[in-house]
């Protein structure tokens, strides 16, 4: 099982719920909106390009749009290993939160030194 890190596992989360219409400034924006983190659109793209080339994702070429000069959207999928590495990363924090809630971290450990 591939590990994957957190920026791969904030894309992968984000073309997930972005659906059809994920692709680069979306899931730039929803990266943001959901962790407060602004990564560099440089950044984004390769870590989605990683995320390509280990077959985490499927990517293909929209339509040229006027408003975008004639450029062309490139659009994200999950693919099987996608949804399974997800699946997993799932699995991980759940195992390591277990039995651990809000009032542990109150009451259970105490970070000041003596």
């Amino acid at each position: 099982m591939d590990i994957l890190t957190r920026l791969e596992e904030l894309l992968l989360m984000s073309i997930y719920r972005l659906k059809e219409d994920a692709y680069g400034v979306r899931i730039k924006k929803e990266v943001l909106q959901r962790t407060g983190k602004d990564f560099t659109i440089g950044a984004l793209y390769f870590a989605l390009d990683q995320l390509y080339n280990k077959g985490y994702v499927s990517k293909n070429v929209g339509d040229p749009t006027p408003e975008r000069g004639g450029k062309r959207k490139t659009y994200y999928t999950l693919t099987d290993k996608g949804i399974s590495g997800l699946k997993s990363v799932l699995e991980i924090h759940n195992n390591l939160w277990e039995n651990i809630s809000d009032i542990s971290f109150s009451t259970g450990y105490d970070n000041e030194k003596e």
